[in-house]
């Protein structure tokens, strides 16, 4: 070790005092002191940036610059110590005896592993080698380093871990099994708050969450974590953290611009481009501002997938027609021509009566959609400490967002905004925090009515069906091939259809999309519009006040954590996804939706929770027990509970295990939806939606309804009156006898093992999870006969005739259970040098079920998933790179929009960055896709090419 008193290189950890005998101790007590220095990496012997330095046991904090340099301001009383860290090297405490002009420390190099600290898993600061269930964290280094065009993509890489891209704007996270682009049962949280939409009820990707250069680390739990923090978090949570103003001070700017589409696929070349900056000011020493804001637009990935999900659907009488096209099709990214729209046409045809399936024409996803997108967020912070470990902030976050959401429908969300207030108050024992969500959806509309009503402007399905029937007959009474046939009585019936490309398809289109009334085309309701609407309109807002508070220090045998939580949704109803049903209803019994509002829809949460922690044996055992108890006055309280042994018989290896029981509260839109989804309403489970509509416990199936209609068909075909073919099959029919909406329920088991070797250069990370769902939730479609009781002759007729009966698509309990396990393991290995290689791998099934349900069970995973990724921080100097490559394999997606079978796909994603310390600036060029090898990741989502970027990162600090 070098001469302390010169403040030279001190490559040594332990505690470092720092003496200046020359200094006036007395004097230097009575002023401000500002102690200066650098920090560096004993292996390179080069400054670390993003080094915290902090006076022990004060607010009082600095952060290193590229360089490596700080300053820092105090008036504490001399002698202190200055602790220092940094995620990836080991600590080091300085003792500061007397001021100086320079002070100069080395860290040493050490795998992110071993002092990685997490706070997710157990809501409180621990190892991450020592979490009781599996988690991942993304610290900003890693961030820093990902080829994802954005930071929010880098979650694509983590283990166990899918991110589907809906919109360049929009991307969801899952894991574990039963994925879907509107993930309830996945949590996500930006410093403490869910970032959800109110009335979507799942979090907009990072539509309002941190920017690129506010960014400080990310967390993921791939697994059941509602125990801790109740309502969506059975899947997996991501908690996302921010910096922190009062140790990340300073003016940053971003810009990125960027090409895709570089194929002409779709759409020709494009451009892309973000730009962010972030300001962050410490003034007085204990106030600190914060301001962040980003704009971001491009040209969205596009959904032009005509795959045809129902081919064998044409003909009910004879399934042996072979015909070009299916005039009964319905693509996966079209729109109109799904089942509700499809009509029986009736001919005769070679001397014998057919009937055949015939759907409407229906419009393409790319002629209702603007690929144009765009996301706004903005973000400012103002935050006060007092004490030694006091701070009060409030923060204020707004996003605005474009981008195209599937749920039973496509959503195209345009300039549709969140907005979230928070305050807060934390302490070294309690945290109290509350905040408010309020969602407007500006001019987002609905595909699927927009597309029913842009062909019901035209005709009615009953007259659009008669002139098809007629043209149909008489080109095959002509000697017209079958085939051509039907493509001239298509044409003969769209003859006045609004066409694509043409100024009236325009007009039609937005004064449609501005029209907040879905059932008003057919729907019978006096002074109706003629032309029905497909506007969603929602104006709502969710209220969230929580309390934790650490008992550890008033119980001495085990550390005890315990808090209180409240959330309060309040949905104004537009008449289309949600209404008052104290309102006037229609002779059916259905609230009058007529665009207008009514009084707010209330739904509401509270629950409690307390967490033990017990260490036994010299911290080699240690045993977590959580309880939650969460109750919604729709339903009983239901109890959550958690227990976790983490075993580590040497610091370098982890054994765990743990049990939790959870539960899921049905979303606001599975409770208390009522939707018009084009003549089928999709409904919330909820006995108070239910009352007077009889879907519950007076509906067929519509499987079932399915095959009565085909047998009745053959058989009038052959011969018979349609009553006495009715009456000949209906046994075919199965009521649907859909029970009470209750919470889901969840039992996880997950074993793991997490280790460290060859002096921490090999980290080993491996789980295996085994999942029972009881009272899965999902969707049944059902048919309710009008002014009938299933089982009457009545009822049976009317399963032929559409108009004499309601549909209605319901959400509702399982009457399985399913069962689900998966593995996963990750091994990082620092080669030699700065050059690291990670790999993870996992493997995630569904279990068979013997049993037949009414609705698709919907695991939507994947078998296989694979990460791979290479990367040297300083191949050369200040340069680096980062290369990953990703697989999975195939496998079935089902969801109520469209259902098939997605393609085995790989990618490789690179970047290389460029660091110019002199200037605190960094430059970065990547690609995800670099291959442009198109994929897509679900059934009627978007195609995904290549995206090729060119990033600029300045910081200057304050």
């Amino acid at each position: 070790m070098k001469n302390k008193k010169q403040g030279n290189f001190l490559p040594k950890a332990g505690i470092i005092a720092i003496s200046f005998l020359s200094f006036n101790a007395t004097k230097a007590q009575q002023q401000l002191i500002e102690l200066s220095g650098s920090i560096k990496n004993t292996g390179t012997r080069k400054g670390l940036d993003s080094v915290k330095i902090q006076i022990e046991n004060t607010e009082d904090i600095a952060v290193t610059d590229q360089l490596g340099h700080f300053k820092i301001r105090t008036r504490v009383t001399i002698p202190f110590r200055l602790v220092i860290n940094k995620e990836g090297f080991s600590g080091q405490t300085v003792e500061v005896l007397s001021p100086s002009n320079k002070i100069t420390v080395g860290l040493n190099p050490q795998n992110t592993i071993i002092d990685a600290v997490v706070i997710s898993a157990s809501r409180v600061p621990e190892k991450i080698l020592r979490s009781p269930i599996a988690i991942e964290k993304i610290d900003i280094k890693t961030i820093r380093e990902s080829p994802a065009s954005s930071f929010y993509e880098t979650l694509e890489n983590v283990k166990g871990l899918q991110l589907l891209t809906s919109s360049l704007t929009l991307k969801i996270p899952n894991s574990r099994g039963f994925n879907s682009p509107n993930n309830f049962r996945f949590m996500q949280l930006v410093d403490g708050v869910d970032v959800q939409s109110a009335t979507l009820g799942v979090p907009l990707g990072n539509a309002i969450g941190p920017t690129e250069l506010d960014i400080q680390s990310m967390e993921v739990t791939p697994g059941a974590a509602s125990a801790l923090y109740g309502m969506n978090a059975i899947n997996g949570l991501a908690s996302l953290q921010t910096k922190d103003p009062f140790t990340s001070q300073g003016l940053s700017v971003y810009f990125r611009g960027g090409v895709n589409h570089v194929d002409n696929v779709n759409h020709k070349i494009s451009s892309l481009g973000e730009s962010a900056l972030r300001f962050a000011k410490v003034f007085n020493k204990n106030w600190a501002v914060k301001v962040n804001a980003s704009y971001f637009t491009g040209t969205d990935w596009i959904s032009n997938n005509q795959t045809d999900q129902n081919p064998g659907s044409l003909v009910t009488a004879n399934p042996n027609f072979a015909l070009l096209n299916n005039p009964a099709e319905d693509l996966w990214n079209k729109y109109g021509d799904e089942r509700n729209n499809r009509v029986a046409v009736k001919v005769d045809y070679n001397g014998k009566p057919t009937t055949f399936n015939v759907s409407r024409t229906g419009y393409l996803e790319k002629d209702l959609v603007s690929p144009e997108v765009k996301n706004i967020k903005f973000d400012a912070g103002l935050y006060y400490r007092f004490g030694d470990q006091w701070r009060a902030s409030y923060v204020y976050r707004y996003g605005l967002l474009d981008g195209t959401f599937q749920r039973g429908n496509k959503i195209r969300l345009q300039n549709a905004t969140v907005q979230n207030h928070k305050v807060e108050l934390t302490g070294k024992e309690l945290t109290f925090r509350a905040y408010v969500s309020i969602e407007n959806t500006g001019d987002s509309y609905n595909l699927k009515p927009l597309a029913d009503n842009l062909d019901l402007t035209n005709l009615s399905n009953n007259n659009w069906k008669n002139i098809f029937q007629t043209s149909l007959q008489n080109s095959m009474n002509a000697g017209v091939n079958l085939n051509d046939a039907f493509i001239l009585a298509r044409r003969e019936a769209d003859k006045n259809r609004a066409v694509p490309g043409t100024a009236a398809f325009d007009q039609l289109k937005n004064t449609i999309i501005g029209i907040n009334n879905w059932d008003s085309a057919n729907a019978g309701i006096a002074g109706a519009p003629a032309t029905g609407g497909a506007k969603l309109e929602q104006k709502s807002r969710f209220y969230q006040g929580e309390l934790t508070y650490d008992f550890s220090r008033f119980v001495k045998i085990f550390n005890l954590l315990a808090g209180i939580d409240y959330r309060l949704y309040s949905i104004t109803p537009d008449g289309n996804n949600f209404v008052d049903f104290n309102r006037p209803v229609n002779e059916r019994n259905i609230p009058l939706a007529n665009g207008s509002f009514g009084k707010d829809v209330i739904y509401q949460k509270y629950g409690v929770f307390a967490q033990i922690t017990k260490v036994f044996f010299d911290d080699k055992l240690k045993i977590n027990a959580a309880v939650r108890i969460d109750r919604n006055p729709e339903f009983e309280a239901k109890l959550n509970p958690r227990i976790s042994i983490v075993y580590s018989p040497v610091n370098q290896h982890n054994f765990r295990a743990s049990f939790q029981n959870g539960y899921r509260f049905p979303s606001l839109f599975e409770a208390l939806s009522f939707v018009n989804n084009g003549n089928v309403r999709r409904v919330g489970g909820l006995s108070k939606v239910n009352e007077g509509l009889g879907y519950l416990e007076n509906s067929y199936t519509l499987a079932s309804i399915d095959r009565f209609t085909s047998a009745v068909n053959t058989d009038v075909d052959g011969g018979k009156s349609q009553t006495q073919a009715a009456q000949d099959n209906k046994q075919l029919l199965v009521v649907a006898s859909l029970q009470k909406l209750q919470p889901e329920k969840i039992n996880s088991f997950e074993i793991g093992y997490k280790s460290v070797f060859f002096n921490n250069k090999l980290v080993l990370d491996w789980d295996f999870y085994y999942n029972i769902y009881e009272g899965f939730l999902g969707q049944v479609e059902v048919a309710v006969p009008k002014n009938s009781a299933v089982g009457s002759n009545t009822a049976v007729l009317a399963m032929l005739d559409r108009s004499k009966q309601d549909r209605y698509r319901v959400y509702t309990n399982s009457n399985s259970t399913y069962k689900s396990y998966g593995t996963s393991l990750g091994i990082r290995y620092n080669v030699t040098g700065n050059y690291n290689i990670n790999t993870n791998v996992s493997y995630n099934d569904l279990a068979s079920n013997t049993n037949s349900d009414l609705f698709i069970t919907a695991f939507n995973t994947p078998k296989w998933m694979v990460n791979v990724s290479v990367g040297n921080r300083e191949i050369v100097k200040n340069i680096g790179f980062t290369l990953v490559a990703r697989w999975q394999s195939r496998f079935m997606w089902e969801s109520p929009l469209a259902s098939g079978e997605i393609p085995a796909y790989y990618t490789i994603d690179a970047q290389a960055t460029w660091k110019i310390p002199q200037i605190n600036a960094n430059i970065k060029i990547g690609a995800t896709n670099l291959l442009n090898r198109r994929y897509f990741q679900y059934a009627a989502g978007p195609e995904i090419g290549g995206l090729y970027y060119l990033a600029f990162t300045y910081d200057l600090k304050l």
